[in-house]
């Protein structure tokens, strides 16, 4: 089941979120943070970067449930500019490594085309680092990549820099 989280029911999944967002950092998803990470850190992301957005409508978070945990979790941010009306972000699509290749990822990303849908946002945005696996699911759900830009984000385990790949889909096709 996915569900759009508002005010309650984002409080109500955010040990969920923080376990999630913790543990792929440290299976070595390239998502902004680098170890050391602690559930701190989890828990601050989600209270004072995405809980803010959440309130004031500017982005809007999704989430897998298996039974009554939260299993995944993925955010769509419209874009705020007036010449983009037309144009939303798709950002920290995470699943949690023991519930991947179970189709979790693939649905969120299809609700979140749905909901871009239903906002009137046709052209959707994201970046990957290159060598992450999630650019073959991204690729898979019709994806094109625009380009790679190198040395971009650091390895989340050691001081190395890595390409990223911008990457975009056309939901008007």
């Amino acid at each position: 089941m996915i569900t759009r989280l508002t005010g309650s029911e984002f409080d109500a999944a955010l040990d969920d979120l923080t376990v999630i967002l913790h543990t792929c950092v440290h299976d070595g998803a390239s998502i902004g943070f680098i170890l050391p990470f602690t559930q701190e850190d989890a828990r601050y992301y989600w209270q004072q970067n995405v809980r803010p957005g959440v309130n004031a409508g500017a982005l809007e978070i999704f989430a897998a449930y298996d039974g009554p945990r939260v299993v995944g979790t993925a955010q769509l941010i419209p874009a705020a500019m007036p010449n983009q009306p037309h144009r939303a972000d798709v950002a920290k699509l995470l699943v949690h490594p023991n519930a991947r290749r179970r189709g979790y990822g693939r649905a969120l990303m299809e609700t979140l085309f749905q909901r871009a849908r239903d906002l009137h946002r046709s052209t959707l945005v994201l970046d990957t680092r290159s060598t992450d696996p999630s650019r073959l699911l991204y690729e898979s759900l019709g994806f094109q990549i625009v380009g790679e830009i190198p040395k971009y984000c650091q390895n989340p385990f050691e001081p190395r820099l890595e390409p990223t790949t911008y990457m975009y889909k056309d939901l008007s096709a």
